[in-house]
């Protein structure tokens, strides 16, 4: 028998608390019905859980030691530059329009998500499977587009690929997306997008981005953007009702509905970049709750010199930093060395409390193998965040990025899958295996 198609909800920054209140309280109908028929488990991010990382991840089954792509921001050492993707306005401004822009829409996927990496896009796709995705940032695929936009050129997608009404395969009648992104147009369109696909059964897996219950957490607050999540559950009602209902909905597809990160209150700012403003050729590239401080050529400081830097610095929990075989987790001259073990599992040396979050040494492991990433990676402290490149910050509101458990919970429900996925990289995989597709060599790999 053919498997069913499978529809991939991924909800950014919806927390696990956020879903399970709204479920238990009546706030989320639709969500209510498919836990019902499903299996709902907390699962884990990845580190730093900043959705670049994050949906690099969901889409590859990988980690950034594979992916490629570390974080929000980011020095890229081949090209001498930095890469930043849309932390604010202001970073955007202040690393370039036009390069942030292109660095989003084309390069991530073009030139940083690594050649060692395969999205379920590509291997769907040399499987004969067709795929299809809205607003999705980690979308590489076989199929080539052309953008409404010719400065952007072609990229490489899903045989039906709609992003932000620069790329559409094909008309759908969904409305624009960037109209009123506070009043939720972007998932409109993306919510559009995908009654028009159920309607004609168009694909084997669609991966449905909704990114605005983030955009409002970020303002409000992780436990405050109600409104928001009902307008998540309502375009994923909009689904059902194109199937026909929910009971023909699940009739016809499988579905896996997580978010890609948490969220936790921010409280309190920092600037990092003062703590090397006499150190030639150290750069900090700081987002949301965690940083990268790259030693440049000029940088006479070795990793742990960086990391000494921040041992008084309230806003920092861990610098994370690479030393011979093994690497070092720093908390005010506090040290926890660790490294893999060949049978599996962490070797530890040192307090075990430094690094008591969840799945943190393989998070923390494979965030310093990235080859993107910088020469000490820093994870914030519980209500403290990062002022980015343009002095952006979210006082007030929500933030993530860090390895404490309320940026680095995701819930997961399952309805029509088998497995048992407790985390983002898992979720690759587990798709694959639904369609009797293997998973590529470093998923099984690591499963070993």
């Amino acid at each position: 028998m053919r498997p069913k198609p499978v529809i991939l909800v991924v909800i950014d920054g919806l927390t696990p608390a956020m879903l399970e209140g709204a479920i238990a309280s009546g706030g989320a109908p639709t969500l209510a019905r498919l836990a019902e028929h499903g299996t709902y488990r907390r699962a884990t991010s990845v580190f730093p859980s900043l959705t670049p990382v994050c949906l690099s991840s969901i889409a590859t089954g990988a980690h950034g030691d594979v992916h490629e792509i570390p974080h929000l921001v980011w020095y890229h050492r081949r090209d001498g530059r930095l890469v930043e993707y849309g932390s604010s306005f202001g970073a955007a401004r202040a690393a370039g329009i036009g390069k942030t822009l292109r660095d989003t829409l084309v390069n991530m996927n073009a030139e940083h998500l690594g050649v060692g990496a395969v999205t379920l896009f590509e291997t769907l796709a040399d499987a004969g499977l067709r795929s299809a995705a809205v607003n999705f940032t980690a979308y590489r695929g076989r199929t080539v587009h052309r953008s409404s936009l010719p400065f952007l050129g072609n990229v490489l997608g899903p045989e039906r690929f709609y992003f932000y009404n620069l790329f559409q395969s094909e008309r759908t009648g969904a409305p624009l997306s960037f109209r009123n992104r506070s009043a939720g147009t972007i998932d409109a369109y993306a919510t559009a997008v995908g009654r028009w696909l159920v309607t004609r059964d168009g694909f084997d897996l669609f991966v449905f981005y909704l990114s605005d219950y983030d955009y409002a957490s970020h303002e409000l607050g992780p436990d405050r953007a109600h409104d928001v999540l009902g307008r998540c559950d309502a375009a994923v009602g909009a689904l059902a009702d194109a199937a026909g209902g929910i009971d023909e909905l699940l009739e016809r597809y499988a579905l896996v509905v997580l978010s890609d990160h948490g969220q936790t209150p921010v409280r309190h700012v920092a600037s990092l970049q003062r703590h090397y403003v006499d150190v030639a050729g150290a750069l900090v590239c700081a987002s949301n709750r965690a940083a990268h401080v790259y030693a440049l050529d000029a940088c006479a400081l070795d990793p742990r010199q960086l990391a000494a830097r921040l041992d008084a610095e309230p806003s920092v929990e861990l610098a994370l930093f690479r030393e011979g075989a093994e690497a070092v987790a720093r908390r005010e001259g506090e040290e926890l060395r660790f490294a893999p073990r060949p049978q599996g599992g962490f070797h530890v040396a040192g307090d075990a409390s430094l690094l008591a979050h969840p799945d943190a040494p393989a998070r923390a492991w494979a965030a310093l193998a990235n080859p993107n990433a910088g020469d000490v990676l820093v994870s914030a402290t519980a209500g403290w965040e990062f002022a980015d490149l343009g002095g952006g910050h979210h006082l007030g509101g929500g933030s993530h990025g860090s390895l404490v458990a309320g940026d680095s919970e995701v819930p997961l429900l399952t309805v029509g899958v088998d497995g048992d996925p407790r985390s983002i990289v898992e979720v690759a995989p587990t798709v694959l295996r639904h369609f009797g597709i293997e998973a590529p060599a470093y998923v099984l790999g690591r499963a070993a």
